[in-house]
């Protein structure tokens, strides 16, 4: 407790000094400590840390970039009985990354996927016989130490070998976890679409680096702009979703808008403890991934030459900066959510399986605070309303020059 109290209040010192993020700030300290992940220590991003385990000779924004970097789907999910769920997915979407970073790249890869768990364990075998690292999709809320939803949420993890019964499955902290082997299959054969989902490098990157960057922005500058699915639910990807969301969270009177939608107390500190999870931790690196990429452009920039990557990099910066405005405002107004979710970011980054028991009491607890008053509800998400308004015009300004570059 005396040691989580020093890390606090050495993060809080940082965030007071830099203006980050809790999880950014989090991140830093920990690299200080030597504790934090391998990879770009503020960069946050699980997948481009996970492949930068794989790929060390790559920058974890690099990978990030090459995987499609950014994007912006918005939805709210209504079932009856249920309070609305908003959801913001801030990175590329739906492509998975890293499949998509390792084809880009021109690293040679193995992707192997079977309905069966016999096949799939025998798999797993022969990839860490062979001295691979087994990058295994599995549901992230069937691991003891990420409890959470009752439903199969697709996770990434690197599995790094086995000993004895237990698997050694790396996935937030610089250290693997430790997993029975029979929990761990029972995380990996979660997911009906992906089930025993594996992915090992067999060879070096073989691609021209500035090619690989020159495809990849393009990539993301159309998935920013144009159809995604190619079908009616592409309103809500790229600028399209981001003005969709922008409009509804200031329409004060509209059956959409967040007034009307989530009019009741704990629908309203639902959306807004999920706003800033969206915007800083699930689904994305901090600041909605804009400032990873912004330091991938950098990198990219060097590749390609001209100013066109620079320009864009200031503006997806400038970007983040508001995402993590509009996230750390939407969470202000309730203190004891933000403590359990620092704690759960801590007991994930250093503790991992180990906490497992205190982050299923975090899961379990609800961190429900209010009710808001109407006129505080009002004024708050006129605020964000404005914050975002504000980000959509300097993501079209930051679009146009991802187009030029």
């Amino acid at each position: 407790m005396t040691d989580r109290k020093h890390l606090k209040r050495r993060v809080r010192e940082r965030m007071a000094r830099t203006g980050e993020s809790y999880t950014d700030a989090l991140r830093h300290v920990l690299a200080a400590r030597g504790a934090a992940p391998e990879g770009h220590p503020a960069g946050g991003h699980h997948d481009a840390a996970l492949l930068h385990h794989l790929l060390p000779g790559h920058s974890e924004a690099m990978l990030a970039g090459l995987g499609g970097g950014i994007g912006f789907m918005y939805a709210v999910f209504e079932y009856k009985g249920h309070h609305p769920m908003m959801t913001i997915v801030a990175q590329a979407h739906p492509e998975p990354m890293i499949p998509a970073a390792l084809a880009r790249a021109g690293v040679a890869h193995e992707v192997r996927q079977t309905g069966s768990a016999r096949v799939a364990e025998r798999a797993l075998r022969e990839t860490l016989q062979a001295g691979r690292t087994a990058v295994c999709r599995v549901g992230r809320f069937s691991l003891p130490w990420r409890p959470g939803l009752p439903f199969p949420d697709p996770l990434e993890v690197a599995v790094v070998g086995l000993d004895g019964g237990d698997v050694l499955v790396r996935d937030a902290r610089s250290e693997p976890e430790r997993l029975p082997l029979g929990e761990f299959m029972t995380a990996w054969s979660a997911l009906k679409k992906a089930r025993h989902h594996l992915v090992s490098v067999t060879g070096p990157a073989g691609a021209d680096p500035a090619e690989a960057v020159r495809k990849a922005i393009a990539a993301t500058a159309a998935g920013m702009t144009g159809p995604v699915l190619g079908n009616a639910f592409d309103v809500n990807f790229g600028l399209s979703g981001m003005n969709r969301f922008a409009g509804q969270l200031g329409d004060a009177r509209g059956r959409t808008g967040w007034a009307r939608r989530f009019a009741h107390p704990e629908a309203f500190f639902t959306a807004m403890t999920r706003l800033h999870e969206c915007l800083e931790s699930e689904y994305t690196a901090p600041g909605a991934t804009r400032p990873l990429y912004a330091a991938f452009l950098d990198e990219a920039g060097v590749l390609l030459g001209g100013t066109a990557c620079a320009r864009a990099a200031g503006l997806y910066r400038e970007a983040g900066g508001l995402w993590s405005r509009i996230a750390a405002r939407a969470a202000e107004p309730f203190p004891r959510y933000r403590e359990l979710a620092e704690e759960k970011a801590e007991l994930l980054l250093t503790e991992g399986a180990g906490a497992a028991g205190r982050l299923r009491e975090i899961a379990a607890t609800g961190a429900y605070e209010g009710p808001l008053g109407e006129d505080e509800r009002s004024g708050l998400l006129a605020e964000l309303a404005e914050l975002a308004a504000r980000a959509v015009r300097v993501e079209e300004e930051a679009a146009a020059a991802l187009r030029a570059a």
